[in-house]
């Protein structure tokens, strides 16, 4: 529920700032920029599952085309890479034991960015990549269970939107939600 009325919040942002004037493109053919991100809302896990290390996500885009749209338009390609890990653990008879897990994504994004208002730079996109996914067994002795400790690994997609608001040309904070690492990632964005 929270996470339907964070993406209505944003939409409605975004459209009220297609009334405001116009101005130079943030992100254009040739631009680098590298993100560094924080996650909140891990899609990994759930209840009983505790955090040892949050989501953490870095990616690299360059600018490809620009002029689009009016001028305000570009695209921009790139990398994804972001890390998460957490374990589940219980008591039975004074006896702990649980599984921790790992999670690893990488990937290759595509995003469309359009501005609407002077140094806010918001695109949309898409991510095709890999999710490495790890866990190990610990605890007590389990007398004659032997625990197995599963991993499972495939192809994995994302679809996002973000923002970055600029303090400089080399300097700004981003946003973006989508089906990543977590449901919202917040952090830097560095231009090269």
């Amino acid at each position: 529920m929270i996470r339907k009325k964070l993406i209505g919040f944003i939409v409605l942002f975004f459209c009220g700032a297609i009334i405001t004037v116009s101005a130079q493109n943030i992100f254009s053919k040739g631009d680098r920029a590298v993100n560094i991100g924080l996650g909140i809302g891990s899609y990994y896990g759930g209840d009983g599952y505790t955090g040892s290390i949050p989501p953490l996500s870095v990616s690299y885009e360059q600018g490809i085309i620009d002029g689009l749209l009016d001028g305000n338009g570009s695209i921009g390609v790139g990398g994804y890479m972001a890390y998460s890990a957490n374990k589940w653990e219980t008591s039975i008879s004074g006896s702990s034991y649980g599984y921790k897990y790992s999670y690893l994504m990488i990937g290759a994004r595509g995003a469309f960015h359009y501005q609407f208002v002077e140094k806010l730079d918001t695109y949309t996109g898409l991510m095709l990549g890999y999710n490495v996914v790890g866990s190990k067994f610990f605890g007590d002795d389990t007398g004659s269970y032997t625990p197995e400790a599963s991993s499972t690994s495939g192809i994995g997609y994302s679809a996002f939107v973000g923002a970055r608001y600029h303090f400089s040309d080399k300097f700004a904070a981003f946003a973006e939600i989508g089906y990543g690492i977590s449901a919202l990632e917040l952090g830097i964005s560095i231009r090269l």
